[in-house]
């Protein structure tokens, strides 16, 4: 008799969650890995591939397939979150094509530097986009990151081109990325694109700290307060204004 061996991948962990990761209840998968640094990163613990735990696609798809019938009733699916998940392009790419196969909507959830090594075929696969845009000046954006911004970019022209339905992301921080014309920025450029649904603005908050500790990092915004309600209501209804729902 003949055994397949399916592709292995890094990963950090697995989780479910509801209404934070696309649509349902999902189940979650943080992939080990990531090129950027962000300074307002909560998972310095998924930076490093070699701190992941080895398990293949078929170890994913048995754990996830536990709860299929939940997540199936629950209006939910399966979302490829990290790190980075398009570090490892073709074991997550195996992984979107295994849930699909099962009938689940599927997600992505990227910071779109690595777009490029996101093939026709994975992107075939994934359902939904959950995409990151963490500034628009240039300079900002790589003080904020370690990473150029023109390949995220350049990856949501892609997905609007080829129809892919995307969620962006943009982390609010104060004193860091609460800019107006920076948030113009973001705006002007995400009302070009055809398939956003919507724009989550998520308050800058330190739950993560903790891990830095454990790691022996500093967290380089300790001294940041989280964004109040009048900075984040501001934010979000310059979205608005260019016609872009907004949570």
């Amino acid at each position: 008799m003949t055994t397949t061996l399916t592709r292995a991948g890094s990963v950090h962990s697995w989780d479910l969650s509801t209404g934070v990761d696309g649509p349902g209840t999902r189940f979650v998968v943080f992939t080990s890995g990531c090129p950027l640094r962000c300074l307002y990163c909560q998972n310095p613990d998924t930076w490093h591939m070699r701190d992941g735990k080895r398990v293949s696609v078929d170890d994913v798809v048995a754990e996830m397939s536990r709860y299929r019938r939940f997540i199936e009733v629950a209006g939910g699916g399966l979302t490829v979150s990290g790190g980075e998940p398009l570090l490892q392009p073709a074991f997550v790419g195996d992984l979107l094509h295994r849930a699909k196969a099962l009938g689940l909507h599927t997600a992505l959830d990227t910071s779109g530097y690595l777009g490029g090594r996101a093939t026709d075929g994975l992107l075939a696969d994934t359902d939904l986009v959950l995409l990151d845009i963490k500034s628009w000046d240039p300079g900002r954006y790589r003080r904020l990151t370690g990473v150029d911004r023109t390949p995220t970019l350049a990856f949501a022209r892609r997905l609007s081109e080829l129809g892919k339905a995307m969620w962006v992301r943009f982390v609010l921080v104060p004193g860091l990325t609460d800019d107006p014309d920076d948030v113009e920025g973001i705006a002007s450029f995400v009302s070009t694109l055809s398939t956003v649904e919507r724009v989550d603005v998520l308050p800058f908050h330190k739950l993560g700290a903790a891990k830095y500790t454990a790691l022996g990092l500093p967290f380089p915004l300790a001294h940041v307060p989280a964004p109040d309600a009048d900075l984040v209501r501001r934010v979000r209804e310059q979205f608005a204004r260019h016609h872009l729902p907004t949570t």
